[in-house]
């Protein structure tokens, strides 16, 4: 008993620096990170969110790689194409009379092939000479030419096809299985069309963003949204350039959650119970579910007189996961790009641990008959 007095007194002694501190682990407990939350000099703002927080914490200004981009409404065009500089024309002239300036001897039609429409809108005919049919439908520009012909050939009858050239045409630049250029059927073009001509969004893009860059502008939106309301398929014009890119924006899993990584946003929305569950949930033996914390920067601006915004730059957030307000809370409570969401360990796991070691102590003992 003597032996076991004294050995249980070495481990006393040995454990003693665990009851004054925590014990090493893979992630701190909350106490450690919030006790100097209320020191005077403290350089981060503490906030427990909760129901009457959220509403608040709306109108602070956005954090991180954000993108405030708009989109142009959907709305109804033509459904004709009309002629712009540097389409190509093709154009058959029939006419059946024996001495006619176009066709020679028994010959009935004239083949006109590749005609470019100039800078200035405009279109060659032999023995007329320029004729202007830039922003005519095809069918009125046919009736114009044929006009012009029968000036010197009064049985002319003409078809005209039209091959669209850069101003009917758009660029389908990336994230799509077959990128190109593609020709605009009619005015009536819209993002979707040009995405399904180009066989679908690509595999493997995460939360894929739509761009489109118009004179000089750029406008996006996600593809999710796009799909989901009707009303976003905006029609193009000429010249645009689409392409679609994985979403570029991230937060940071640390702590006892299921995974230490970085976590590209899923959808154009995360809220933190999101966050949570991208990263893999709390580790089940060790995260304090009363723990959750936010870890965010704001711009200097955030702080200005004026400006409603957090006390300090540095702001960390916490959740209560085990009440139902902070669950509610929690999926309302939108992670920003660049948050650190930590899930700290709880301090359980010191008493656990400390147990384990005794357990251990005696299980080794027992076995070498130290112990009687």
């Amino acid at each position: 008993m003597l032996k076991l007095s004294l050995l249980v007194a070495a481990l006393a002694v040995a454990l003693l620096p665990a009851a004054c501190s925590r014990l090493p682990g893979g992630a701190p407990a909350s106490a450690e990170i919030l006790k100097s939350a209320a020191d005077a000099d403290a350089d981060f703002a503490l906030y427990a969110v909760n129901r009457a927080f959220l509403p608040t914490v709306s109108q602070w200004p956005d954090t991180g790689n954000l993108q405030h981009l708009s989109w142009i409404g959907a709305s109804r065009g033509p459904k004709t194409q009309i002629i712009q500089p540097g389409d190509r024309l093709s154009m058959q002239v029939w006419d059946s009379n024996a001495n006619s300036l176009l066709t020679a001897g028994g010959q009935k039609v004239v083949q006109l092939q590749d005609m470019r429409v100039s800078a200035n809108g405009s279109v060659f005919l032999p023995y007329v000479g320029d004729v202007n049919v830039t922003g005519l439908t095809p069918d009125l520009a046919r009736e114009k030419l044929q006009t012009e012909l029968e000036a010197i050939v009064p049985s002319a009858q003409l078809q005209l096809d039209v091959l669209e050239g850069r101003n009917n045409s758009v660029d389908l630049v990336s994230g799509v299985i077959s990128p190109g250029t593609y020709p605009m059927p009619d005015r009536n073009y819209s993002v979707m069309g040009l995405i399904a001509a180009g066989g679908g969004i690509a595999s493997g893009l995460n939360n894929p963003q739509i761009r489109l860059m118009r004179g000089g502008r750029l406008f996006g939106t996600s593809v999710g949204s796009l799909l989901n309301s009707p009303q976003k398929d905006t029609l193009l014009r000429g010249g645009d350039r689409v392409f679609v890119e994985e979403d570029e924006r991230y937060f940071l899993s640390f702590g006892a959650t299921g995974t230490e990584d970085l976590h590209i946003f899923t959808k154009d929305e995360v809220s933190a119970m999101d966050a949570l569950s991208i990263s893999g949930g709390f580790q089940d033996s060790k995260a304090d579910p009363q723990g959750l914390l936010i870890l965010r920067e704001y711009p200097a601006t955030a702080v200005a007189p004026g400006v409603r915004g957090p006390r300090q730059t540095r702001v960390v957030f916490t959740l209560d996961l085990t009440s139902a307000d902070g669950l509610f809370s929690a999926r309302n409570f939108l992670v920003h790009p660049g948050d650190l969401v930590m899930a700290t360990e709880s301090p359980v796991n010191d008493a656990l641990t400390i147990s384990s070691l005794i357990g251990n102590f005696f299980g080794v003992f027992n076995r070498t008959g130290l112990v009687d």
